[in-house]
């Protein structure tokens, strides 16, 4: 499979399609703890610019997380999607993230034809497959879009990547995701990557995303290099938050793609008007020297979150640190 040249990535793809994860990976960073304000206006905002799909955040377990130490978008209760969208009279489509071992899915996600919701998104690691596709079908079999994110697959071994991906192609889900959990993978691995999870998808007839970390300062290098062989579900946040570095940005996806529907005026508004306020009264989340050198050690960014919130720079003592831990 080859890849694009440089007029194709300037041609206009109609296949490609948008999901701001904001809210949801954004609430890592916040414990979900967004005003409906915000969220009411982060919906308009991707109504405007043209956003195919919106995830509200996570259908987590009520039994394993207290509702108290968290906002409402850890949990996705359909009557508080609601209460943001109505009935959601737009091209902009809703998701939710139903996490492996913490969801009850059976029982929080109900028949698609009385929720709001368009899509859930499976996030699940390689040995927690077969639970994976029992949410897939489940919620196919209630009527939603689905995809899968196989996570941390730059510390999974290929072959077994291979099987996990035999298994979702023979499954209902409709998309499955590249996901760089770690940001620590390259453009020429995103290019390797790509081509195998392109190969089975032509075989079984799946569309394919990805959804980038940028400890590097690699994700939206890594979605570039993504798209320009065929992967059209790209993941992006705006003014990239997320945990740890955070992800691809909504508004460089936005400048880069050719697609006319999209549009960055809105983009640029709500982050002037939402963004700035969210770190002003504490939040981080962005690219910094922990988070790079997880990154590029290829380690989960518990560490390096934990560093920052500390509020310490002795960053030889944490290169130390996690090279105790290779």
């Amino acid at each position: 499979m080859k890849s694009a040249n440089l007029k194709d990535l300037m041609a206009f793809r109609p296949d490609i399609k948008l999901f701001d994860a904001t809210i949801r990976d954004g609430g890592l960073v916040n414990n979900f703890g967004f005003t409906d304000e915000f969220i009411r206006d982060l919906y308009k905002t991707n109504v405007a610019a043209g956003v195919d799909y919106m995830e509200f955040g996570y259908k987590a377990s009520k039994d394993m997380f207290d509702e108290n130490e968290f906002g409402k978008w850890k949990f996705c209760k359909d009557e508080d999607i609601r209460s943001i969208v109505g009935d959601n009279d737009t091209d902009l489509k809703i998701s939710v993230m139903a996490d492996v071992g913490r969801c009850d899915y059976k029982k929080d996600i109900i028949k698609k034809a009385d929720s709001p919701i368009d899509m859930i998104r499976v996030a699940t690691y390689i040995n927690t497959m077969p639970e994976a596709l029992d949410i897939i079908e489940d919620a196919a079999s209630k009527g939603y879009e689905t995809t899968c994110n196989i996570m941390a697959i730059s510390n999974a071994q290929e072959s077994d990547v291979d099987v996990a991906l035999e298994m979702l192609g023979k499954s209902s889900v409709d998309g499955i995701y590249i996901v760089d959990s770690y940001g620590s993978l390259y453009p020429e691995q995103i290019r390797r990557i790509s081509e195998k999870y392109l190969g089975m998808a032509e075989k079984y007839n799946k569309q394919i995303g990805i959804h980038a970390h940028n400890n590097q300062q690699l994700a939206f290098a890594n979605t570039i290099e993504a798209l320009s062989l065929g992967v059209n579900m790209l993941d992006a946040t705006l003014d990239c938050m997320g945990r740890g570095a955070g992800n691809c940005a909504m508004e460089l996806l936005i400048g880069f793609l050719k697609n006319p529907k999209y549009r960055i005026y809105p983009v640029l508004r709500f982050i002037e008007t939402h963004m700035r306020k969210l770190k002003e009264d504490g939040a981080k989340w962005g690219y910094d020297i922990p988070y790079m050198l997880t990154g590029q050690l290829n380690q989960h960014p518990r560490d390096a979150i934990s560093f920052s919130e500390a509020g310490r720079t002795d960053y030889t003592e944490f290169y130390k640190l996690l090279l105790d831990k290779d």
